[in-house]
Formats: C-alpha cells, sequence, structure tokens
C-alpha cells in the first residue's frame, strides 16, 4: 500500500501531523504549521473539511450541547464547529504549501460535497473520522474513489468497526487502516489501551495504527512495540496562541522529540527470532564455563574446590559439570587452564 510518495513497504511508521482547528483562523498561521509539521519531521499533514452546516444543526437546544467533562463543555456544536472548521477556500493553498514543503496532505471529509472538493485536489487518501466512523453512506463514497481508507475507532464498538470495514470493501476498496483511537480530549494514561493495536491488525486483516489524544509522547511511541504501522497526533504552531484543540496538541519541539523517538523504536522492535549476531557471537567469549581453579596432579579427583564455572567461557559447558565430578585427571593441570574432557580419566 502507499500513500502518495509513502511505501508501507519500507516498514517505517506513517507519522501524521493532525491540523484539525489548530489554522486559529489565520490562512498563513495554518501554512506556517505546515512548514512547521515537516521541520518536525512529519510524514503527513492531515486537514478536516466540513463546514458547521454540513456536520450539525444550528439549534440551541441541550441535546446539541456539549456536556461530556471536556475543555468545550457548555458550547453549542454548531458554535464549537464554526469556529474550528477550515475554511474550503484555503485547502488549495495548503495542499500546495505542502507539495511545496514535500509534505503529504490528505483530510478527513464529513460529508459528499466534502469529498468532492478532495477530489478536486486529487487526495492521495481519506481519513473516516472516529465520530464519523457509522456514516456508512460516506465511507461508501470516500472508499470508491479507490483510495487508501484511515480509519479512527474512537466511539466504535467491533459492530461497528466491522460495518465499516465491509462497506469499504463491497466497494472493491481493501486499502484500509484502523487506528486505535480513544475519544477522550485529552485521553487519560489507563484508557489509551495499546494492546488494541496488535489485536486490531490480526481481527481485522489490515493495518493497524495509533491516533492519540493522551498528553507528550509516551503513548504514541509505545504503539509502535504494538504494530502501529500509522501514528497521528494532533499539531500546533505555538500553545500559547491557544486554540480549540492546544490543549492536548504537540508543538514543534515536542513532536520532533516524538518523531526522533518512534524512530528509534522501530529499530528496537525488530523482529522475532533468537539468533546470535556476529558481535553477540564474539561476546560469549565472556560467558561461563568450566576451569581450572586450583593445581589438580595427575589421578587426583575432580572436586568443586578445583573446578569452577566461572567467566570467560573456552572451557567445557558448565551444563557438564556434575558429570565430571569425582572422575580423575590423566595428567598435571593448572590453575587457569580451561577444562577439557581431554584430562579427564
Amino acid at each position: 500500500m502507499k500513500i502518495g510518495s509513502f511505501d508501507f513497504s519500507n516498514k517505517t511508521t506513517f507519522i501524521i501531523a493532525e491540523l484539525s482547528a489548530n489554522h486559529n483562523g489565520s490562512l498563513e498561521f495554518a501554512k506556517e504549521t505546515i512548514r512547521a509539521a515537516k521541520r518536525a519531521g512529519a510524514d503527513a499533514i492531515k486537514l478536516q473539511t466540513y463546514k458547521a452546516d454540513t456536520i450539525t444543526l444550528d439549534v440551541k437546544e441541550s441535546q446539541f450541547k456539549i456536556n461530556h467533562g471536556t475543555e468545550w463543555d457548555g458550547r453549542y456544536l454548531y458554535d464549537l464547529y464554526e469556529e474550528a472548521h477550515l475554511p474550503w477556500e484555503w485547502h488549495q493553498e495548503l495542499f500546495e504549501t505542502a507539495a511545496i514543503e514535500g509534505l503529504i496532505c490528505f483530510s478527513s471529509p464529513f460529508d459528499p460535497t466534502a469529498v468532492g472538493l478532495l477530489e478536486t485536489l486529487n487526495v492521495p487518501a481519506y481519513k473516516i473520522a472516529s465520530y464519523e466512523i457509522t456514516d456508512i453512506p460516506l465511507i461508501e463514497l470516500v472508499a470508491s474513489k479507490g483510495k487508501p481508507v484511515i480509519f479512527s475507532t474512537g466511539i466504535a464498538g467491533e459492530d461497528d468497526i466491522k460495518l465499516a470495514v465491509e462497506a469499504c470493501k463491497k466497494q472493491g476498496n481493501d486499502q484500509i487502516i484502523i487506528l486505535k483511537c480513544t475519544s477522550a480530549y485529552p485521553t487519560p494514561p489507563e484508557q489509551a489501551n495499546l494492546a488494541t493495536i496488535s489485536e486490531i491488525a490480526n481481527r481485522f486483516n489490515v493495518m493497524a495504527g495509533f491516533s492519540d489524544h493522551t498528553l507528550g509522547i509516551v503513548a504514541p511511541v509505545l504503539s509502535v512495540a504494538y504494530g502501529a504501522r500509522v501514528i497521528e497526533k494532533h499539531f500546533i504552531l505555538d500553545k500559547s496562541d491557544g486554540g480549540v484543540d492546544s490543549h492536548f496538541s504537540l508543538d514543534e519541539r515536542e513532536f520532533q522529540e516524538m518523531v526522533d523517538a518512534v524512530r528509534i523504536a522501530e529499530k528496537m522492535t525488530g523482529e522475532a527470532n533468537f539468533e546470535i549476531t556476529d558481535k553477540m557471537k564474539g561476546q560469549r567469549d565472556f560467558s561461563r564455563s568450566l576451569y581450572v581453579v586450583e593445581d589438580i596432579k595427575k589421578g587426583n579427583l575432580i572436586t568443586e574446590f578445583n573446578v569452577r564455572s566461572i567467566r570467560p567461557g573456552y572451557g567445557l559447558h558448565p551444563k557438564y559439570y556434575r558429570e565430571i565430578l569425582g572422575k580423575k585427571v590423566n595428567t598435571d593441570v593448572m590453575k587457569g587452564t580451561p577444562m577439557s574432557f581431554d584430562f579427564v580419566s
């Protein structure tokens, strides 16, 4: 599978900087954020393509009001999305900025009109946001474009994920990536449940990854050990400027630290094997083996006092210790001599 110039066969992790609402209502701020994401080592920048009118209704009733213990409590959905949305007329300039920087750019559409816009920009992939994973008509439309589709699980149960995967495959599209995600902003560490990443890959036979809303970089780095091939993290130019998502986003320095740590983690995970490298073989010289630790005269017995298991490893394997105890030596053997069956009568 490929997303733009990124080829997943190379086994490295696809790292996405999520712009989301961190443009703070400024096109120039958004463009500089893209440049900063490139400097920080991101492989891609992801946008969100919606308008308040395409995602909710401007209705001031309790069911449209946020009240779930978040930073946004007390706000109406329409007002929040009106502030957070990325103006559609900015999209082309942002895609062009990303291209100049050599950064892959794609987006999460939230309705068919958004898909139409993104198709004119030739997006290399689509992302289905956490709360849209139940929108089967939208998933079918996106999947029909024949490009990789990335899902965030967020609010989804197993049946929701199955339904979304089936909807994708019914369109002949099996380029599917599912990101473990917890829809809590920020996510408490005990709710990250990173073990789900490998379970997703095995259960749904797809590529798996991690869309992170925890604070800091521990969770995304650790996710590599659980098989995450994609990591998505909210990115902001400067937290001091505030913004809808600023409280759980990483700035350029933090994101760079995450990228560097992820690249190290990739090397550390390696592959499951019991092979001994040439360097490790050399280190076996310092392992334990049987040595003569006191001078032994010909005909004397081997005892626990004159032969012991010590370092280095040039003598008999310690597994032969019990076998040679009580045997006579057939020659004089000096202290410091590696033990050998040649000395045993």
